[in-house]
């Protein structure tokens, strides 16, 4: 019988302050969506969510997201890949995914999502799983549509890549770059905090009853989403 070190025990540790982390940013997201809705049924000028100071809390919200996923990814899987759990996860999202794609595409076909945050997380997921990848990586592929994009990546194929010369029009786009970035960003950070034993503090934090409802939300994301 193999005993595990005590690193490992406080690695595979709940973080409840991950899960509320996790449940204000799923609040955040549906305080959006509210208001996209109340848009898109005409009940508000048209734009309102795509402009200013509401399409940057929409990427303030993406990009918390995705940093979580990179987060859950090393805590998960850093040390060994749980494959079984790791498929099933994978099976879930990207289920939730095609079906948001085909839901979409009936409703609204002009603009119909066909890579969006549950796209990305699930693809995101899979590339994220060497953990080996750093925040200069990270860097690079946030800041990568700033200089690599180009008219090859136009076809509607390849847009999901992100680097096309317009952005192609779709009611939730989250393409590779940059928002892969987000989750290599959080992949790094759980590697230096668990080097810092920063996790192990956290793990150790009991958060009062007053945030039950986040964790419970933040532990059931993809139900809430």
């Amino acid at each position: 019988m193999t005993i595990p070190t005590p690193a490992v025990q406080d690695r595979s540790r709940r973080i409840i302050a991950i899960d509320v982390a996790r449940g204000i940013a799923l609040l955040a997201m549906a305080s959006y969506h509210f208001t996209w809705d109340l848009e898109f049924f005409g009940y508000t000028d048209p734009g309102l969510t795509a402009f200013g100071w509401w399409k940057f809390y929409a990427r303030c919200i993406a990009s918390t997201f995705l940093f979580l996923v990179g987060v859950s990814l090393f805590l998960a899987h850093g040390k060994q890949i749980r494959w079984n759990g790791f498929w099933k996860r994978f099976a879930m999202v990207g289920g939730a995914a095609l079906a948001i794609s085909a839901a979409t595409r009936l409703a609204t076909p002009d603009s119909f999502i066909f890579f969006g945050i549950l796209h990305e997380i699930a693809l995101a997921s899979l590339l994220g799983l060497p953990a080996l990848l750093t925040l200069v990586v990270a860097a690079f592929v946030i800041t990568a549509p700033l200089y690599l994009r180009s008219e090859i990546f136009d076809h509607p194929a390849l847009w999901w890549v992100g680097l096309s010369a317009t952005n192609p029009r779709s009611n939730d786009y989250v393409p590779l770059f940059p928002w892969f970035g987000a989750v290599l960003a959080g992949i790094a950070a759980a590697k230096l905090a668990f080097a810092s034993g920063m996790l192990t503090r956290l793990a150790g934090l009991t958060p009062g009853r007053w945030t039950n409802p986040l964790v419970f939300i933040g532990r059931h994301s993809l139900a809430f989403y």
